[in-house]
């Protein structure tokens, strides 16, 4: 009887053990499926509060594998991509074998390329494309990779990828995403070259400024040297003009001085004559008025003798009153012609 009740005993305790493992794994997967179902909600915080539930609850490695590998998405989700990568890890690290084991590399690679760690994403998706087995993978991983080669700015081959997806995957869910940033780089392909020419004509315009500043300095001072030279110029022929101005004003100078000399050479000459012309006169007058007078007295003397007629004093007077008034008009005729002779002197001078 005890050992039928021992057994019994332990038989209940393991069919207890088995009832709460059970109930610990039906609350672990209730817990996976809130958590996922929150994350389709895009409830990334409250997801990632029950799937952490799950993940402390889980009986297997697997099942843990499973909460962290939606852990990790839903961290994806919020952005919170460093935490995401060490759930992703952690979940590979559980179950490398795993059915999730393909899709944790795939989003490592998404938190890769949402933390700038684009070189590494790049080798992650290209190992996930060549181990997928279908379409919707392989174009999901190559989207990611031109993603990442469009971010390292490496264009022409993010548009080789884009343009395969579109060739290869006309059926993914990738293929409008593809044909946007294809219409995007070619974009910035048309930006670059309008920068390459917007940058060329400012480089252009700058050296035409520049060439335009050099040619304006250079005329500035052509124009400064001619102006100088000019101004020497000017100098100089001021100079030849006065000296040449003076040597005429000297030699005018000298005309004159001639002719003052010669015209008082004359009024010298001519004052010397007129002195001559009136001793001359001065003479003549003199000879003439005693000529006069011994006419008078001449004829009168000879008058007496023919009339033999006696004269008195009185009319002797008179008669040497009239002589005397001839005489005197005959100097005053030389005078008159002496003044006129004079004057044309005076003019000459």
């Amino acid at each position: 009887m005890i050992r039928r009740g021992s057994i019994l005993m332990a038989a209940l305790v393991f069919l207890a053990a088995a009832s709460a493992v059970t109930a610990a794994e039906s609350e672990a997967r209730a817990a996976v499926s809130r958590g996922i179902e929150l994350y389709g909600e895009g409830k990334w915080r409250e997801a990632i509060l029950e799937l952490r539930k799950a993940s402390t609850a889980a009986a297997s490695s697997e099942e843990r594998a499973e909460a962290l590998y939606w852990i990790g998405m839903s961290e994806i989700g919020s952005s919170e991509y460093e935490a995401a990568v060490q759930d992703l890890d952690a979940a590979l690290a559980l179950d490398p074998k795993g059915l999730r084991s393909l899709d944790t590399v795939y989003q490592k690679g998404r938190a890769f390329f949402h933390l700038g760690r684009y070189d590494a994403a790049i080798l992650l998706l290209k190992g996930y494309a060549d181990a997928a087995d279908d379409d919707a993978r392989e174009a999901a991983a190559a989207y990611w990779i031109g993603e990442c080669l469009f971010s390292l700015g490496r264009l022409e081959d993010a548009k080789d990828v884009f343009s395969a997806i579109i060739e290869k995957y006309p059926g993914s869910v990738k293929y409008e995403a593809s044909s946007y940033r294809l219409a995007l780089i070619e974009r910035k392909n048309i930006e670059t070259e309008l920068l390459k020419l917007l940058k060329w004509s400012h480089e252009e315009s700058l050296k035409t400024v520049e060439e335009y500043q050099r040619r304006e300095r250079s005329y500035e001072q052509a124009i400064v040297a001619y102006q100088k030279r000019i101004a020497e110029m000017l100098k100089d022929t001021r100079t030849a003009d006065l000296e040449k101005d003076n040597r005429a004003l000297t030699a005018t100078l000298a005309s004159l001085e001639a002719d003052l000399a010669a015209a008082k050479k004359r009024a010298e000459d001519a004052a010397a004559q007129s002195a001559a012309a009136k001793a001359e006169l001065d003479s003549r007058v003199a000879a003439a008025s005693a000529d006069a007078a011994r006419a008078a007295l001449a004829a009168a003397a000879a008058q007496t003798a023919a009339t033999a007629v006696p004269v008195s004093q009185s009319e002797k007077i008179a008669r040497l009153l009239a002589v005397k008034a001839g005489a005197l008009a005959v100097k005053e005729v030389l005078l008159e012609r002496l003044g006129a002779e004079k004057t044309v002197t005076e003019d000459a001078k």
